[in-house]
Parts: C-alpha cells; structure tokens; sequence
C-alpha cells in the first residue's frame, strides 16, 4: 500500500513513469497499471491484489482462473497450513512460490498455485534484504558524478544550464565542484585532473558511472574504457570502476553531495559566464562545504581532510597529463600516414592497412588494433616527413643511402688491401668516392674476390684510386690464349737443302722449256 501511494504521490508531482519506475525499483508496467487504476476509481481494488504483476497459473494446476472467492480463499489458506513447515525449508532455501508450488505437488499437495502464493505472501519471508553501507578508509576512494548548474546568460540574452561536476572523497567527503558546458571525454579528464590537483594528491580509485565520455561498453565485470581514459589512469596510477548500471546507490556519497551542492551553493542563482560560477563553487567550497559537521561522520570535513586523509594520497606526477587526440589512420603506399598535415612513417608491414594515431603537441604516437605501440615520432611542422630507417624495406635503401661506414665495412670483406683502397678513396674523393666503392662492389660479380683483392693490392701500391685503374689491372691478369713453341727440327719437317734442291731443278726445267719454244 505505502509503494502504490508512493507511485500515485509521484505521478502528482509530474514525475514520469519511467522516472517513478527507476526511484522505486519496480516495473515500469506495475506503475503504469496503478496509475491507470486511481484514474477509474479502482486503486484500492489493486492495492489489495498482492503482486505488482500477478504469474499465470502453471500447466497443470487445478485452478487456472486470475482470481478466487473469498470462501475458496480461505480454503486454499487452510490447505497450505499443513504444509507450514515444509514450505518455511523452501523459502529458506530461496525457492519461488512457483518452484514451492511445484514440489509439493509432486508430494501429494492438492492445492493450487495462487493459494501457496498467498500463503508465502502472509509469511512475509520475501521482504528485500537491507542495503550493506560500505565505508572506505582515507585515500582509497573517490566518487564521481554530474548534476545541473546554475545557469549561464548567454550573448543573445537566453540562459543556458551547464553540467556540475562533483567528486567526493569516500573518507572525508571532501569534495571539488567545477561546472563545463559539455560532457565531452577532454572536458571530464580536465576536471578530474583538475580535483586532484586542488586536493594535492591522487586516490587509488575513482567510482563513476557508465558516462558515454569515459565507458565505451558499459558491462559491471568486465567494462570497456575509452583509450583516453585508460591513458590519463596510466598517467596519474588510479583505477576506473564503473558501477553496475542503472545502480545509482553505488555512489551514494557523490550523489548526496551533487545535491548537496546545487540545494545549497546554486539553487536560484544566475551567472554571467562558466569562469563566474567556478570561481564562486571553489570560494563555497572552501567557505561553506568545507567547514560543515559532516551529518554521517559527524566531524568537520575540511579538518578532517587535512589532518587524515591528505597525507594517504599518492603524490602527483611532475606533469599534468598531455591530453592527445586519436584517430584512424591508412598507412600510405609510401609506408607514411598523415596527421594535420604532416607524414608519419610505419613498419612497412602495416602498408594498406589502417592503425591508430593519438598525437599532442609534442609527440605522435602509432599503434596497432591490439593498442600495441609501433613508432613514436616528434611533431612535426605541415608538409614535412618523419621518417625511421628501421620502416624502410630493405630493396628500396639504395646503396649509397646507407653511408660510407657501411660500403667500407662491404668492402672491407673482399680483403684488406680492397679496404686499404676503398678507405683512400673516401679519404682522398669525400662523398663522390662513395658511387666508386659501389662500382667496386659490383666487380665481384663477375670476378672472383682473390682478382679483386690483388688488383687492389697493385693499385695502392701505385698510387691509382680510380675505379678504371683497378678494371685494366683486372683484365691483364685475366687468363691469355696459349703459345706454341717454335720447333727447328722435326721428324716430319724436310732438310732445307732438300727444299733449294727442288727450287733448283724447278727452274732449269722452266729454263728448257722455253728454249725449245
């Protein structure tokens, strides 16, 4: 009865359904159901029905009608009473009445089902058990919340109500207050930041709800955070613990202290500007919340802040967070992405691909999708490339591109006296020595490294450092054409003699011939 004339006082004052619903804890149909009730007059009618909303009868059951006489009642009453005993073990073993209902049937229980509902109604062994107060000791916890500011007179002459950020400290309930125009993700982390730089110290960890700027999925074992959040907890080593949703109470502490806080410091106020009414919530904070009795802890809340709590806060970092932002970003075809204009550089394994970039002022930052780092760069101005040597594939470094340190050390490994050659020629040519040891380097493709090493070993000791000296001295130790040897005397080569003999005899003959002609 006190429930149903809570919903119909509710609903007077122009509270919601749905907003009655979540304050009672109860369905939001029940509520509509008695509403609908004081409307037609019937509002006693279902105040006197037991539950909200009435189960249908099991399958089975003798009575399946939603209602009984009062004789029928009372005998199903008298049924149960029987059973007194059996059914006290079953409620204290958490069954339903369904569940009761049930087991006794199977038991020989010839009774229906909304008899043993009553019955455990009148028993009163389902009332709610009572909330468990928890207390938390000095610098373990601070709660988090958002109410309404006062408002704020706009240029065009409207007004415009902000939203008040509140956070308490469990033990002391010493709090900080700060008004923002929206509930961004930059806008919470700077409050916070903001609250733990007033108090001088950082607590173990901060109770909030299931806010769209810091929750991504709200899940009460397992919630998902926003990366920026994750981060600025990494920064200042304090835990997120979201509550479970729609479970208002558990953050009570901040959420009397919102109330608190706009009864009494803003109710009926106007101000001209956000930096106005911040100014006025930390000169209340110190005059006013702070030197109250605390009506739970009976002690003054700023003394007791300062003279307990303080000290057991974690100190603060040497620097405020460096709020970033982030992004999804395509790596290039020339391996870089591009973030305000600039170029970053990633593993070329990440070509085509998309990562995550957060960048500030100072630094850029790129992950993969398991928020793996992959490079860190520093910022540079638009238009200009940051490029790592360890992102660049190892068939597009040009050979001259990786220095004259690693073409000697190349060179070095065809002999010493090639590297004796190579380090005079840089000595002696500077940066256009550096295409010569590569033409050097490319000679042992077609030549053994025992050519090359001794073709150097001559020209250092002449004096030559052109690469042209050096083919020359290779291509007169290439491998010459055999001669033979010119023999005098033969077994098969005839007597000189013998050939003047024949010239001889040749020409008489020709000699004859021409007499007789």
């Amino acid at each position: 009865m006190a429930k149903v004339n809570a919903i119909l006082s509710l609903h007077q004052q122009g509270w919601s359904q749905r907003k009655i619903a979540l304050e009672l804890n109860v369905n939001r149909e029940t509520v509509a159901k008695h509403i609908a009730a004081s409307r037609t007059g019937h509002a006693e009618e279902h105040c006197n029905s037991g539950d909200s909303k009435p189960a249908k009868a099991p399958t089975g059951s003798e009575d399946s009608k939603p209602a009984e006489t009062s004789t029928e009642s009372a005998a199903s009453r008298s049924d149960c009473e029987p059973w007194r005993q059996r059914i006290l073990v079953m409620l204290e073993q958490g069954l339903s009445a369904k569940r009761i209902h049930q087991d006794l049937a199977e038991e020989g229980f010839s009774g229906s089902y909304y008899s043993v509902r009553r019955f455990v109604r009148d028993l009163g062994r389902r009332r709610p058990l009572p909330f468990r107060r928890l207390e938390s000791p000095p610098g373990e916890e601070a709660q988090v919340d958002f109410g309404q500011g006062a408002p704020v007179r706009q240029p065009n002459g409207r007004k415009k109500r902000p939203h008040l950020f509140r956070i308490v400290l469990s033990h002391s309930r010493k709090a900080y207050s700060e008004v923002v125009d929206r509930q961004t993700t930059e806008n919470f982390i700077r409050a916070i930041e903001n609250a733990f730089w007033h108090f001088g110290g950082v607590t173990k960890t901060l109770v909030i709800d299931n806010l769209r700027a810091a929750v991504t999925k709200a899940d009460w074992f397992e919630p998902e955070l926003n990366p920026k959040i994750e981060s600025f907890c990494q920064h200042y080593g304090v835990v997120i613990l979201p509550t479970r949703p729609r479970t208002p109470r558990h953050k009570g502490k901040v959420e009397k202290g919102v109330d608190y806080a706009q009864e009494n410091a803003l109710k009926a106020k106007t101000f001209d500007s956000l930096n106005e009414q911040n100014e006025y919530l930390a000169d209340w904070e110190t005059k006013v919340a702070d030197t109250r009795l605390h009506g739970t802890t009976r002690k003054q809340v700023g003394k007791m802040f300062r003279e307990v709590e303080k000290a057991t806060l974690q100190s603060l970092p040497t620097e405020r967070f460096p709020f970033f932002h982030e992004g999804q970003r395509r790596v290039h075809r020339d391996g870089h992405v591009e973030v305000d204009k600039s170029y970053y550089s990633a593993p070329p394994e990440y070509v085509g691909r998309q990562i995550w970039v957060r960048w500030d002022s100072r630094l850029v930052r790129l992950f993969n999708h398991r928020h793996e780092q992959l490079a860190v760069h520093v910022k540079r101005q638009p238009g200009e490339f940051s490029t790592h040597a360890s992102h660049l594939a190892d068939e597009k470094i040009a050979t001259v591109e990786r220095g004259a340190e690693w073409l000697l050390r190349k060179v070095s490994c065809i002999g010493p006296h090639s590297g004796q050659w190579a380090e005079d020629v840089i000595r002696r040519r500077g940066v256009a020595g550096l295409r010569v040891l590569q033409g050097l380097l490319s000679l042992t493709k077609k030549h053994s490294a025992k050519t090359v090493e001794s073709a150097c070993e001559i020209a250092v000791s002449y004096g030559a450092y052109r690469l042209a000296n050096v083919r020359k001295l290779i291509d007169r130790d290439a491998p010459k054409q055999e001669q033979l040897e010119f023999i005098e005397d033969h077994p098969m080569i005839r007597n000189m003699e013998v050939y003047g003999s024949l010239v001889r005899d040749a020409v008489e003959q020709q000699k004859q011939r021409q007499s007789h002609g």
